[in-house]
């Protein structure tokens, strides 16, 4: 705003201070209180306390006296600024404790103290031989070192996850809003409103701050989310009702201007959310699921651990009774101790605590990266949930198409361009005065977008893009669409809804406004999808501003106009107004729905909106993952067809219809319908409701798109709900699970690929970790009850080492293994399958044995095998090289998990994972370490070059085996135990019942024109059409390929004279061509009545 308008306000005030604490406005609405806005002296004089001119909003530049100031300063040190104090995160030690509050690794916490304080007693006691060193204190420093171990990388995964999810989660809050500041709308972050500003309202807003409205029309919210009341609470300006916009309450309809009195934690919704902190969330599906699985086999751990412990005491005991003399105390209290430290490290790696992990990891990861792909996730179950999506429902504008709208065509005053070029010509041939001065005031007057600049900082219309396109076709011509609004007083507007798909405003006229020949006291003006706008019309302009009434055939001219843009892909727009006197205005405006009828035609543009760059490609591609598309839209049914078949959503055999046509069908005719409906035209967000539903009774995972306030319902609903980051309305963001940044169709295909990769990653470490399981608690168990000191092959500290290469390092390396092309090459898992399928099954049982049986082989057959003795430096050799080939094996078979599809090529694309390759690299690195220099605590000697060769050959053996596995036969089990969702239907079968169906078309006609020959079935030429169109109706499939609207069909007498000397080779070829042409003629009269049926719908 000019600065001599803003200073008197502040000057009248000493510096610093305002009239009103930040606790009196905090009252105002909680509850609310008009006596306590009555006491303050009424909105007016509450907005001089905030020294704010309500006109035209704070000043950008207050407080700012040098270049090195911030505006709002003393503002917001008063009044505070629209975040919420940083959430208190867990600090690095609270983790610490969070990551060791783990029942079995407190268990070998107490185990390792009480070995270590027996081992020290041993090391000092007189038995101890003089001539061996103290190292009784070993193993169990190195239990401790190993749970420490572990209890770190844990916790330092956890503080990364914080971390991350910390950026996401401020990412995911921040959004524009629009204030006026200045005199001038403006686009600001929500962060940036302070108390005092003017803020703007429009449908499907959240309302960020409290306010107290100003001035608007219609004003509706849902306070619900704030009060629990559900009824819509209709705004009014002091004194005439409720004038409190409470923060968090969602604005259903009508525009308005809000004065922002709280933000932050001061605000109603701020409170809110403070008082909410602390709370835990729930785990993901996937998560609840590994949880069940994991705790199946820690109960099988726990009992093979008892019946080791058991085990093992009974055989300790019965080798001392039959030895001459019993142990002392002291060394069975040792050996017990050694066999219950051995019990805990067997519960230790039989309990696969690493699968949760595995889970929070791969979703960190995924969603990290898939912000990356312009995809916010909301909700971190979409994510998961999104990789077996069996359907995707998508929107058109925006998403399928580049939202960049032009008007390209136009038919106004009965003149008409084709293309952008030849507007200034059509400008020419009507009457400047009569005809554009109104088409302007419409354009201008029935819009919301204004002229600022767009997310990149340029100078362009901000706003629904169909305004947009309006606004700038009427700026081509020479129209200023800020001095129109200026100079007109509007008297009434009913904004744009999805349910009325038209926008009207009712101006009172003036001196100022654009003349017309039944000029009046008001002037309605309507502008919104052409078929519902065009019904209202009983008149039309003329280029010199003459007006017409409307007939059968100027109806009909003006609907083939309609259909021509339609079938060129444009959407179609159709301008109208009314004049009215004050009698009628106030009849018209007594309720909610807007005065349309009796209207008069200013004419009809036709909007391009090109398809996006890889749109068809992504099509293609879903098709190919078995996943099926259908777009939604609100436009004309022509015009979704035709960019449908554009965009390869409409093949043959699909159905398309209108939203109204939908509704009328009861629920088991939608049943039947739905499965082969690829384009829905003229939806409302109810019918997104009804395809939602009855997907999902039938078993499917439905991915939904939708921007508007109304679709909040159905993306609530959907499997997982898709919001646009830019066209979408804050309700919309709220319902959804993802939002997609870019508003992109192509961002959703990225979404499937990250869901199937955080599945597969998953399922991979799955397989990894149940095959580790096996072999490690078998070979532990075996090698124990065999041994003469009843001690397990793999020590304590070895088996830890192993848990700490299978629990976290493998989670880190397998779960965030990134996406491949390869994933769309299968079809969608079924939401009831197992984590666990029979591919998977057959390589953990068979990995398993395999390393059961090699380990036992070397454990038993070593010694000759290796040329080693009974020495205890042999032993000892021994059992390093059981312990190198037990991890090898695990390294290599790593590599084997990351395939779990039966594919042999286990390499491919190894190197894209650099996470991987490093993890591997650090494992080898440490075994390297531990064998060589770890003997104390790993009880590990090095060994030579040669059994170093021979321990990592075997253990590379798991490749080879892997893929013995893979290529053995399933023997039927593969298919008993299908964990592929059921399709619907698929386009192969769609392609071949469409084509069976047009055979079946042309046979019909073919048969109609046989008994045309014969006299008593003689019909006329309209009668047979007729006939044929309701036969071809009657029970095929419809055929939606182009339609040539001039063919028009032959005289069946010219069929039955067609027996002429050509042979009954000609006369067939003939009769094919007039089939041919019957049909044409047929499918054009089907689709005109199709349209006419839509619009008696509307």
């Amino acid at each position: 705003m000019p600065r001599e308008e803003q200073r008197p306000l502040i000057s009248n005030d000493h510096q610093g201070s305002f009239g009103v604490s930040p606790q009196e406005l905090s009252h105002l609405v909680d509850p609310k209180s008009p006596h306590l806005l009555e006491r303050l002296g009424g909105t007016e004089q509450l907005a001089k306390k905030l020294r704010v001119d309500v006109r035209v909003g704070l000043s950008t530049d207050e407080g700012v006296e040098r270049s090195s100031d911030m505006p709002f300063t003393e503002r917001q040190a008063v009044f505070g600024r629209n975040v919420l104090p940083e959430a208190q995160s867990k600090t690095f030690m609270e983790l610490l404790w969070a990551a060791y509050n783990d029942k079995t690794l407190i268990m070998l916490t107490i185990a390792s103290f009480v070995s270590l304080a027996v081992g020290i007693w041993e090391d000092y006691s007189p038995r101890h031989p003089p001539d061996e060193p103290r190292v009784g204190w070993v193993e169990g420093t190195a239990i401790l070192v190993a749970v420490l171990a572990v209890v770190l990388t844990n916790a330092v995964n956890d503080y990364q996850k914080e971390a991350q999810f910390k950026k996401l989660n401020a990412k995911k809050e921040d959004r524009e809003v629009k204030v006026l500041r200045g005199g001038k709308q403006q686009q600001i972050s929500v962060y940036d409103l302070n108390v005092g500003d003017v803020l703007e309202l429009e449908p499907g807003d959240i309302v960020p701050v409290d306010g107290v409205f100003l001035q608007g029309h219609n004003l509706a919210c849902d306070e619900s989310s704030a009060t629990g009341e559900t009824d819509t609470m209709k705004k009014q300006v002091e004194g005439k009702g409720d004038c409190f916009i409470l923060s968090g309450s969602k604005v259903l309809e009508g525009v308005g201007r809000a004065l922002v009195i709280a933000v932050g934690e001061h605000s109603f919704y701020g409170k809110t959310m403070m008082s909410m902190r602390g709370e835990e969330s729930e785990g993901t599906p996937l998560q609840i699921k590994l949880d069940v699985l994991a705790e199946q086999i820690a109960k099988l751990g726990f009992a093979a651990a008892l019946a080791m412990l058991l085990t093992l005491v009974i055989k300790f005991f019965i080798q001392a009774s039959l030895q001459d003399e019993f142990p002392p105390a002291g060394e069975i209290a040792a050996a017990m101790i050694s066999i219950v430290i051995q019990a805990i490290t067997i519960i230790v790696v039989a309990v696969p605590e690493g699968l949760p992990m595995a889970v929070t990891m791969a979703l960190a990861f995924a969603t990290t990266q898939m912000l990356k792909d312009n995809n916010l996730v909301r909700v971190l179950a979409a994510c998961e949930t999104m990789g077996n999506a069996t359907a995707i429902c998508s929107d058109k504008t925006g998403t399928l198409t580049q939202n960049r709208m032009t008007v390209v065509r136009g038919t106004l005053a009965e003149e008409s361009f084709d293309s952008i070029e030849n507007i200034k010509d059509w400008a020419k041939k009507v009457d400047p005065k009569a005809v554009q001065e109104l088409l302007f005031e419409n354009i201008a007057i029935n819009s919301t977008a204004f002229e600022g600049k767009d997310e990149n900082g340029n100078v362009d219309f901000v706003g629904s893009k169909t305004e947009c396109a309006l606004l700038s076709f009427s700026k081509s011509l020479g129209s200023s669409y800020e001095d129109i609004r200026h100079d007109t007083k509007v008297a009434k507007v009913f904004p744009f809804s999805s349910k009325r798909k038209t926008m009207t405003t009712v101006i009172k006229v003036q001196e100022n406004t654009a003349s017309s020949k039944s000029q009046s006291d008001y002037r309605v003006y309507a502008k919104g999808a052409s078929e519902i706008v065009l019904g209202a019309c009983t008149r039309f302009v003329d280029a010199k501003g003459n007006t017409n009434k409307f007939d059968k055939e100027v109806r009909t001219r003006w609907n083939n106009i309609i259909t021509e843009y339609a079938n060129n892909a444009l959407r179609t727009i159709a301008l109208a107004y009314r004049d009215i006197n004050t009698e009628e205005f106030e009849s018209a405006t007594s309720n909610d729905e807007p005065p349309l009828e009796e209207l008069t035609l200013i004419g009809i543009v036709g909007i391009m909106d090109p398809l996006r760059p890889g749109v068809v490609e992504s099509v293609a591609k879903f098709r190919e993952a078995g996943v099926f598309v259908r777009m939604i839209t609100g436009d004309n049914l022509n015009t979704a067809k035709a960019i449908a078949r554009n965009a390869g959503i409409l093949t043959k055999g699909g159905e398309a219809l209108t939203g109204p046509e939908l509704r009328a069908m009861s629920i088991e005719e939608q049943r039947k319908v739905i499965p082969r409906l690829q384009v829905l035209a003229r939806s409302s967000p109810t019918d997104k409701t009804i395809v939602v539903s009855r997907l999902q009774e039938q078993d499917q995972v439905v991915g939904m798109t939708g921007d508007g306030t109304n679709d909040g319902p159905a993306l609530k609903l959907a499997d997982v709900g898709f919001s646009m980051g830019i066209a979408g309305t804050e309700v919309a963001k709220e319902a959804s699970d993802i939002i997609l940044m870019d508003d992109n169709f192509n961002s959703i295909l990225k979404a499937l690929l990250w869901g199937r990769a955080v599945n597969d990653g998953v399922r991979k470490f799955l397989t990894f970790q149940l095959t580790v399981n096996i072999a490690a608690v078998a070979l532990s168990f075996i090698s124990a009850v065999g041994s003469s000191n009843s001690e397990s092959v793999l020590s304590a500290v070895q088996l830890l080492w192993v848990n700490l290469i299978m629990d976290t390092l493998a989670a880190l390396a397998l779960a965030t293994e990134p996406p491949t092309e390869d994933l769309l090459q299968r079809k969608p898992i079924s939401k009831y399958a197992h984590l666990i399928n029979f591919t998977m099954g057959k390589m953990i049982i068979g990995q398993a044995i395999f390393q059961i049986v090699i380990n036992l082989c070397v454990i038993y057959l070593g010694k000759p095998i290796f040329h080693l003795g009974d020495s205890p430096h042999d032993e000892a050799v021994l059992r390093t090289i059981v312990f190198n080939i037990f991890v090898f094996l695990q390294v290599f078979n790593e590599i084997n998990c990351r395939r779990i599809d039966g594919s042999i090529n286990v390499f491919k694309d190894i190197f894209d994972n650099w996470i991987f390759v490093t993890i591997q690299i650090v494992v080898v690195v440490g075994q390297v370490l531990i064998v060589t220099f770890g003997g104390i605590a790993f009880k590990t000697t090095p060994l030579t070059p040669m059994q170093w060769l021979v321990t990592v050959a075997i253990g590379a053996l798991s490749i080879p085996v892997g893929t013995i596995i893979r290529l053995l036969p399933d023997c039927g089990f593969e298919r008993r135990f299908r964990e592929e969702a059921r399709q619907l239907a698929t386009y192969s079968r769609m392609h071949w019942e469409g084509a069976i169906g047009d055979v079946r078309n042309g046979l019909r006609v073919y048969s109609m024109l046989r008994r045309s020959r014969h006299p008593h079935r003689s019909h006329s030429r309209s009668e047979s059409i007729t006939s044929v169109r309701s036969s071809l109706l009657g029970t095929s499939p419809p055929r939606y390929g182009a339609v040539r609207s001039d063919s028009s069909p032959p005289s069946p007498q010219g069929v039955a004279n067609g027996n002429s000397p050509g042979g009954n080779t000609n006369r067939f070829a003939s009769l094919v061509a007039y089939a041919q042409d019957f049909n044409r003629a047929a499918e054009a009269a089907a689709d005109r009545q199709q349209n006419k049926a839509s619009n008696n719908h509307q």
